[in-house]
């Protein structure tokens, strides 16, 4: 499975952004998707997963309300819609796929199988 994430950039506080990630390979080892964040010098952060169906998803709480995920199967892309962004959400976002959906495992970046090589969101104060 392969993952490229696109359509990071420069915003100011306030805006919106969607980034985006495609997704080749066997779908069987990518059912559910996810985005992380890293700023330097932290570890990863979970950020937000979905399901295959798109039913379910979880987010982190720092992001509930303000970012959403969706994916659309056909395209084989999974998408970030953030509102209201914030200078503290600025990082290096990351996708990454795994086979199944566990909704006690989706916040821990090592249960990910495959990670694409991220895209930059500055949001300027």
């Amino acid at each position: 499975v392969q993952l490229q994430a696109s359509g990071g950039g420069l915003v100011q506080a306030g805006d919106s952004l969607r980034i985006s990630c495609t997704v080749s390979g066997r779908t069987i080892n990518s059912r559910t998707l996810a985005w992380f964040r890293q700023t330097p010098g932290h570890e990863r952060e979970f950020v937000a997963a979905i399901s295959w169906s798109g039913i379910a998803t979880q987010y982190a709480g720092s992001v509930k309300g303000r970012f959403i995920i969706s994916r659309d199967n056909a395209m084989s892309t999974v998408y970030l819609q953030m509102n209201s962004l914030k200078p503290e959400d600025t990082a290096v976002y990351y996708c990454a796929a795994r086979p199944t959906w566990n909704q006690d495992l989706m916040t821990t970046g090592a249960q990910y199988h495959y990670w694409g090589q991220g895209t930059l969101v500055t949001v300027s104060s």
